[in-house]
């Protein structure tokens, strides 16, 4: 384009040596592109396009396989998998690239083949006043760290009807803390659902099943559930959506009550919650477009009415009972009488929220031992001084520079007689021996380790 532009100088007579001098080429080049036939555009370079070989071609058919396993599975996933298990020395940039060409067509491949069709999707389900709740957890971590508690627990129950929600925080996840929270909601609600959603937790299932199996409960859970009157509804696995009223909850929770705050006991943050819930229920809901505490006092009008008496779920472990009269439970120790039980006896512990109760087993009489309040940090020694009575305390020891004086003879009279062992009455009835002293010689020459041998000696002591 450069040469190009001093057409018109050449077409009035100006010499091709001069042109090229001006732009620093030969005039040859200058005659070729100033020529009356010239190509009007610059000549294209041929295409490389498949001239070099790309670094991600022998490893397309790995990318294909992780793709065919989880079609969603992001690129910058695969580039770091692609680095650290293959070497791969290119740019995140032609791993886009592959994945962009790669993904519509597996994509396709795995429609055509998925016996599910409607994977993907869900039923929408809409419950009457007062039918169900859920309840699920939230990890809030070291919310109280600065304060001794390591970690910080959420338990949230909400009426699926009205989305009324319920909260409280505690430090431990354990079977006699999750149905505690749950007399708590019941109190707040002023009722009990006809039903309860849960995820597949080990305070509900007892284990995991296949698929269409009857998922077995956990007894106490079982028993919770009778006393109160309502349902378990245990969710397939890997099915959030099934409890989504729950779900969305937990983090409504976090950004309004917990976000950019600091707390120094759970009390503090119970009480956040409490002032903030007046807020929360003065909303309209953007999905049954009504104010939440307008639809909540129709929804615990039809809530079921409380027992009389609360059922308290007792977490039941087995332990050993070690020979300084100690029980281990959840890293801390606790003491049991030395009076009713044996070094090594099996005994059973009996967990609840505030107590921690040991029993002897059924084989034993399955009576109480005792009851201590349950430690709140783990190592805690949680001992009852009384428990140790009758064992040795050491308190008779003693040590002194002196000499103690010898008994006297009236002192030793003074003293009760005590009756002879067996032995001694056996050794004082014995007849006395005499024993003689030979020298050696006599016992070589018996043995035959000399010639002569003292027979009339030997005959004589014998």
């Amino acid at each position: 384009m450069n040469v190009r532009r001093f057409r018109a100088l050449h077409e009035k007579g100006v010499p091709l040596a001069v042109i090229a001098r001006e732009c620093g080429c030969d005039w040859r080049t200058v005659k070729k592109y100033l020529a009356a036939d010239a190509d009007p555009v610059p000549p294209a370079a041929p295409p490389r396009s498949g001239t070099q070989p790309r670094l991600l071609t022998p490893l397309v058919p790995v990318v294909e396989a992780w793709l065919r396993a989880d079609i969603a599975l992001k690129g910058t996933v695969v580039h770091e998998r692609l680095v650290a298990e293959h070497g791969f020395a290119g740019s995140y940039q032609r791993v886009k690239m592959l994945l962009a060409e790669l993904r519509p067509r597996l994509a396709a491949e795995l429609a055509e083949r998925d016996e599910n069709p409607l994977a993907g999707l869900h039923r929408r389900f809409e419950i009457v006043p007062g039918g169900q709740a859920q309840v699920d957890w939230g990890d809030e971590g070291d919310l109280l760290a600065h304060v001794g508690v390591p970690h910080v627990y959420s338990f949230h129950m909400v009426l699926s009807y009205s989305r009324d929600p319920f909260c409280c925080f505690t430090t431990s996840m354990d079977l006699a803390t999750f149905f505690d929270c749950h007399r708590r909601a019941f109190a707040h609600f002023g009722g009990v659902p006809g039903s309860i959603v849960y995820d597949r937790t080990k305070t509900v299932v007892r284990r995991h099943v296949a698929p269409g199996v009857a998922v077995p409960l956990h007894p106490q859970a079982a028993a919770f559930a009778e006393h109160y009157g309502f349902v378990i509804d245990v969710l397939a696995a890997y099915r959030p959506t099934g409890k989504g009223r729950v779900e969305r909850q937990v983090n409504i929770v976090r950004q309004h009550v917990l976000a950019g705050r600091t707390f120094a006991s759970l009390t503090e943050i119970d009480a956040a919650f409490a002032a903030w819930l007046p807020l929360r229920r003065a909303l309209t809901h953007r999905t049954h477009g009504q104010v939440i505490a307008d639809r909540a006092a129709v929804d615990r009008g039809a809530l079921g009415p409380l027992p009389a008496i609360p059922y308290l779920v007792a977490d039941r472990h087995l332990r050993r009972v070690g020979k300084d009269c100690l029980v281990s439970f959840e890293a801390s120790l606790y003491s049991v009488p030395a009076t009713l039980v044996r070094p090594g006896q099996r005994v059973e512990i009996r967990a609840g929220t505030d107590t921690v109760a040991i029993h002897a087993l059924d084989v034993d009489g399955g009576k109480a031992l005792t009851v201590h309040p349950r430690a709140r940090a783990k190592g805690a020694w949680v001992v009852d001084q009384a428990h140790w009575d009758g064992l040795p305390d050491g308190r008779g020891r003693a040590t002194t520079l002196e000499v103690p004086p010898p008994a006297s003879p009236a002192t030793a009279a003074q003293e009760p007689a005590v009756a002879p062992s067996p032995l001694d009455t056996l050794l004082a009835s014995a007849p006395a021996v005499t024993v003689t002293a030979r020298p050696l010689a006599d016992y070589e020459a018996a043995a035959g380790l000399t010639s002569t041998a003292p027979a009339a000696s030997l005959g004589a002591s014998r």
